[in-house]
């Protein structure tokens, strides 16, 4: 080839390569809009209007209304235990009996006791009847001055000394009294009784700690007896949700024993400080529980609902994202396939939906693939240009 042919040939292929880059540079702004990135493939979804509600979820245990352990008050050898575990007993009953032949043998003696205190009563009784006659005879034998001053005096001694011993008297017969009375209540206390204030109910026995024939001592464990009419759930709260926590409010419980099956209660008491150590305050929760299906011990889960809003904005929790250490969510604009960034304040939050407070928004926003997007960048759909791409073939 001559050169007057290369330099014929030159000019049309440098007009060719600069309509091809022009074309390329086009639609490479086509394809990623204004910031020339590529589009980010993201997932979508719609943002609704709908109701949320706040709802606080707590573990915690349950236990009985009330429960105590009985135990003897005096000690002996447990003769005989009239309860088990699980039995039902009613108030008033005796459900044990210690060895009680020491404490029958007391009652005898302070008896013994009491019966020569009465008689030491009535001696010095006597004779604090004579030694008053003889003081009255004195003094009238010595107005008439028929006995002399040492008499008088004598005879006022006798009758002081006579009134000294029967006071004695008396004092020995109350405190010989005051000693029977001991030993017929330690007595009596040989038998041990369970009562409580309202005597038309019954509790159950909840665990047995000794067996017969076990010597025990005052306050030993024999057995402990609660009352499971009704139930108590003891959960922790934080301090986010200390505030929303009232008295009286209800609340919904879920046991592993019993799937499905919800026991509502109310809140009943609510600590009034926080621990400092885990910044937690106990609240407690009454559950009835007149079917005794509920047993002390076992795991709770507890709901509490706080509030409800109707009527809210609502988007999904993940389409959250963070720019600039703002708050917000990608709306996607249809036409130009791009999606802008709008910084939102959000309120309750329901496990994966959150409520929006402000500003008013509507549309379709970026739930997936928006850590890739920056304000205003191109988006595709790929669920859609599937279906673009079926149509356009057709």
């Amino acid at each position: 080839m001559s050169t007057k042919g290369l330099l014929t040939i030159t000019p049309f292929v440098t007009l060719l390569v600069v309509f091809l880059g022009v074309a390329g540079c086009q639609s490479g702004d086509a394809a990623g809009g204004r910031s020339g990135k590529p589009p980010v493939a993201v997932e979508i979804a719609p943002i609704s209007v709908s109701s949320i509600r706040d709802i606080g979820l707590f573990s915690g245990t349950l236990s009985p209304k009330n429960i105590f352990t009985v135990a003897p008050k005096v000690s002996g050898r447990l003769e005989r235990l009239t309860v088990d575990i699980g039995d039902v007993v009613h108030s008033g009953q005796v459900i044990a009996e210690l060895d009680d032949a020491e404490y029958v043998q007391s009652v005898v003696q302070a008896q013994a006791s009491l019966a020569v205190s009465q008689a030491q009563k009535v001696q010095t009784q006597s004779a604090l009847t004579l030694a008053t006659r003889d003081l009255e005879r004195m003094q009238t034998l010595r107005e008439k001055d028929f006995v002399s001053e040492s008499d008088m005096d004598q005879a006022q001694a006798e009758y002081d000394a006579a009134y000294a011993s029967h006071q004695v008297a008396l004092s020995q017969v109350e405190s010989t009294k005051a000693a029977l009375k001991t030993a017929e209540v330690r007595l009596a206390y040989t038998k041990i009784t369970v009562t409580w204030p309202d005597k038309s109910t019954t509790r159950v026995v909840g665990e047995r700690y000794v067996d017969e024939g076990a010597m025990l001592t005052v306050n030993s464990s024999i057995v402990s007896i609660l009352d499971n009419s009704s139930m108590t759930a003891e959960i922790d709260v934080i301090e986010r949700d200390y505030p929303k926590i009232r008295t009286g409010q209800e609340a919904v419980v879920t046991t592993d024993a019993y799937p499905g099956r919800e026991f509502t209660g109310k809140i009943s008491r609510i600590a009034p400080m926080l621990q400092e150590s885990s910044r937690q305050a106990k609240v407690e929760i009454d559950i009835p529980n007149d079917d005794r299906e509920l047993k002390p011990g076992m795991f709770a889960r507890v709901r509490i609902e706080f509030t409800t809003h109707e009527n809210v904005t609502v988007i999904p929790v993940s389409a959250l994202a963070r720019r600039n250490e703002q708050q917000g969510v990608f709306i996607i604009d249809r036409n130009t396939m791009t999606a802008k960034f709008t910084k939102v304040e959000t309120g309750i939050r329901q496990e994966d939906r959150i409520e929006i407070v402000s500003p008013a928004i509507k549309g379709e926003i970026v739930v997936l693939g928006h850590h890739l997007l920056e304000d205003g960048g191109a988006i595709r759909i790929p669920g859609e240009e599937s279906q673009n791409g079926g149509e356009m073939k057709k």
